[in-house]
């Protein structure tokens, strides 16, 4: 497939292609060099196309455009699912883009890409719609040390308000799924009220709600974690919401045998227990792909060194994803699947290379 193309690279259009392709079938570092002995190509022409072109959420947006919009004509659930993922790169020279974020598992700061994706699903098939870069752009000085440190010129929350927007204005859809990060009652209210979306988020325990509007009116406010809904839904009123939710509590067993507490928070008043939490669970779909970029697509296997050269290289491994996700949807095969067995394919073809050097010519 790559190989008939290999003529047609003049245009941006077909670097896309060939560069996405490249990501797919490949099993370790993904390098201008490696693909141009790959593919016959010239490396600085490679090096160009990815260094020039502007791959970003819009880009992003235009690929993944007709897949979406197919799929939402289905009378289907549409969920959009956000939720932010890190990528280490200790060894990769630190910017704007790749800098000191503090990581709660280490407990110290740790040198990493951090990024932002809306992820829609229906009936199976997972495609990101947007997908942000949490930058540290601007220079401060720290109040108590003095020295310049980098900081973000938006916080995560403000992207993902951008973001919803961003993607009401283009699809639509029936729940917006989010974890405890973006629980805000600003992001609620910006959800809700100002662009008419239902949502169910997760909260943390140390959350207050009021019982009843008579109790918010009082300022009777009572901490979640003391609250034992069961298996059922409880109307609660946040002090900053004009507008009821229903909260439910999960409790269940991690792998590890301890237990767990999950609390959500839904603005549609008319779903049961089992609705929204059967709905929630589809969040999951986020955390899938997010291991899928970085195990199938290349993700943090570039060396690349500008940070522009850095995203546009993330971005289009997200567009790798989505061709290995409409190949499952042909194939029936999951992403592991698929790259197990182009795997196994190059490495039968390296095998009867070696067994032609290996064989005697005849004399």
């Amino acid at each position: 497939m790559i190989v008939n193309k290999l003529e047609k690279l003049k245009s941006m259009e077909n670097f896309v292609d060939l560069y996405t392709d490249y990501l797919m079938t490949s099993s370790s570092y993904t390098t201008a060099t490696g693909m141009s002995h790959l593919l016959s190509i010239k490396h600085d022409k490679i090096t160009r196309a990815l260094s020039t072109g502007v791959y970003d959420s819009k880009f992003l947006w235009k690929k993944a455009k007709p897949y979406i919009e197919e799929l939402t004509r289905s009378k289907e659930t549409i969920i959009l699912s956000f939720d932010d993922s890190i990528q280490e790169k200790q060894y990769t020279d630190e910017s704007e883009l790749n800098t000191w974020h503090f990581d709660h598992v280490f407990g110290r700061s740790v040198k990493r890409v951090d990024f932002l994706t809306a992820l829609v699903e229906v009936g199976g098939m997972r495609l990101p719609c947007g997908v942000e870069f949490i930058k540290k752009d601007i220079w401060v000085t720290d109040a108590l040390t003095g020295k310049q440190k980098r900081k973000s010129s938006k916080t995560k929350n403000e992207l993902f308000r951008e973001m919803l927007q961003e993607c009401s204005s283009k699809i639509h859809f029936d729940h917006v799924l989010a974890d405890s990060w973006f629980s805000s009652a600003e992001n609620m209210i910006y959800c809700k009220a100002t662009l008419k979306n239902d949502f169910i988020i997760a909260l943390k325990s140390n959350r207050k709600v009021a019982l009843s509007l008579e109790d918010k009116q009082n300022k009777a406010y009572v901490g979640i974690e003391t609250l034992r809904p069961g298996q059922q839904t409880v109307e609660v009123w946040f002090e900053k919401l004009n507008f009821p939710l229903l909260l439910t509590k999960q409790v269940f067993k991690n792998e590890n045998g301890t237990v767990g507490e999950l609390y959500l928070a839904c603005s549609d008043l008319s779903l049961s227990y089992e609705q929204i939490t059967t709905i929630y669970k589809k969040r999951w779909a986020v955390e899938e792909y997010h291991k899928s970029i970085k195990s199938n697509t290349g993700f943090a296997k570039s060396p690349t060194k500008k940070p522009e050269t850095q995203m546009n290289h993330f971005v289009l491994s997200i567009v790798a994803y989505i061709k290995l996700e409409w190949l499952k949807q042909r194939t029936g095969k999951n992403h592991f699947a698929m790259k197990t067995q182009i795997h196994l394919a190059a490495q039968q073809a390296a095998y009867n290379e070696l067994h032609k050097l290996s064989t005697p010519r005849a004399a």
